[in-house]
């Protein structure tokens, strides 16, 4: 049987030279204990996740996963609930919860320094990108993602014989998520 690790597959011979060897063969690393070959994902110490939407302000992945003791103080400071324990116990954001205020209780709650200082750093580099799924795209109107938008970063191109599709103004968009709730079609992300 293979084991799979992102997109590469590792046949059985592989996991046994690199067991041998002791190399790592990714960040899903094989580990060898009594029973005989367990995949890293199952093996102690912090997932290498990625894709993974961290609290606003979190430093550097490598870095947040060092410092971050999974205590949960920043998942009951968030005061919209869009921080969630993911894998490994580590706090995410869900977009689909509601959307980031950029209020700092998060932050302000960490002890580990798992956070960068909000006076000094951005929360994040990401903004809403809307995917060729969107209604509008497809010819049916809607303008939930546009509504949702405080600071009107989303737009719509109007044409007498086509409903309005959206476009996101990157200068503009602060990357808080309201959009990402109230898309019906799932199609607006932000994040990794």
């Amino acid at each position: 049987m293979a084991f799979w690790s992102g997109y590469t597959r590792y046949s059985p011979a592989h996991q046994a030279h690199q067991a041998h060897q002791g190399h790592r063969a990714s960040e899903a690393a094989l580990h060898v204990n009594a029973s005989g070959p367990v995949p890293a994902c199952l093996a102690v110490g912090p997932p290498r996740v990625r894709g993974v939407l961290r609290p606003p302000w979190a430093e550097r992945e490598p870095h947040f996963l060092d410092r971050c003791t999974q205590c949960g103080d920043c998942l009951s400071a968030c005061e919209t609930g869009t921080l969630i324990k993911g894998g490994g116990g580590y706090p995410e954001v869900d977009f689909s919860r509601g959307e980031c205020t950029f209020c700092t209780a998060c932050v302000q709650a960490c002890d580990a320094g798992a956070f960068s200082d909000p006076e000094q750093d951005a929360p994040w580099s990401y903004v809403a990108t809307i995917s060729q799924a969107c209604l509008g795209m497809t010819g049916i109107y809607c303008r939930s993602c546009g509504e949702s938008c405080e600071v009107g970063a989303i737009r719509f191109s109007f044409n007498q014989y086509r409903v309005p599709e959206p476009t996101v103004e990157v200068d503009a968009c602060t990357g808080c998520g309201a959009c990402v709730e109230g898309c019906p079609a799932q199609a607006v992300k932000v994040g990794p």
